[in-house]
């Protein structure tokens, strides 16, 4: 019988993220020797790869930084809570977000394939993927510019990392102000910074809606514009930043709170886990 101990198994848990028995049968494979075990691990991984990729990644973490002008936001998922909040795995999330800054990538296609360590992002992750023995998938990438950034990464519990993160690119000198902004997207998910933003297409699509069922409400014809586009008041305020009631004071836009601390928002990106 392979001398190892307890100890040992959860050594190896810890350090790869893998299952109980996986960690122990591969020591059992490798007479207790824990490196040996690893690469155990890495090879029989490797093969579980494409047997994983219809699998569902429900949990993972979001993480961002900010450089020379240009703030990267990625998501990384992986299938359960417990590889999300490995050091493995948070490790990971680190050298793919800095692969995928240094690339300049704006989407997932490009950002995967990112060079990472002489290999391209998705490669990489894969054979992460392969130790951490669960489906691991970059999901998420946004790119924002600005002159400066505010960057929120929210954890929903305490015990795993951040779920939601927001990277606000703006102007102006109220750092604190911009980050309480960065913490209302998070919380208020808009769309678009301003009306001008927003797709003329989808303006005219929720007009049409808004027409419709104010019709079905027996309202007169005539007056049917001018209560149709007083009703788009507040779908804007639903997904335009500017005209959303700010968080710290429903009673007050947010546009107002910006412009009193003489802010510009060039831009935001917010990422949920998940989602």
């Amino acid at each position: 019988m392979a001398a190892f101990s307890a100890a040992d198994v959860k050594t190896l848990r810890d350090r790869l993220g893998a299952g109980m028995l996986d960690s122990k049968n591969a020591l059992v494979e490798a007479d207790g020797d824990i490196e040996k075990a690893i690469e155990i691990l890495r090879v029989k991984g490797l093969k579980g790869v494409e047997k994983r990729s219809g699998r569902s990644t429900t949990a993972g973490l979001v993480t961002a930084v900010a450089e020379n002008g240009v703030a990267t936001l990625i998501e990384l998922a992986s299938e359960t809570d417990f590889v999300a909040k490995n050091d493995r795995f948070t490790s990971l999330a680190a050298e793919v977000l800095g692969a995928v800054a240094a690339a300049g990538a704006t989407d997932v296609a490009s950002a995967n394939a990112a060079p990472l360590n002489g290999k391209t992002v998705q490669s990489y992750i894969d054979d992460e993927a392969a130790l951490l023995g669960e489906k691991v998938e970059l999901r998420s990438v946004a790119q924002v510019k600005g002159d400066d950034f505010a960057i929120y990464l929210h954890k929903t519990s305490k015990d795993l990392p951040p779920q939601v993160g927001v990277v606000l690119g703006y102007s102006g000198t109220d750092a604190e102000t911009a980050r309480s902004v960065a913490q209302h997207i998070a919380v208020y998910d808009p769309k678009y910074a301003t009306r001008e933003d927003v797709p003329a297409e989808a303006v005219e699509h929720e007009r049409q809606v808004l027409t419709e069922a104010t019709r079905n409400e027996g309202k007169p014809e005539a007056a049917l514009p001018k209560i149709v586009e007083g009703k788009l008041t507040g779908f804007f305020k639903e997904v335009v930043l500017v005209d959303q009631p700010y968080a710290r004071d429903s009673k007050v836009a947010t546009g107002k709170v910006l412009k009193d601390a003489g802010l510009e928002v060039s831009g935001f990106a917010r990422i949920k886990v998940g989602a």
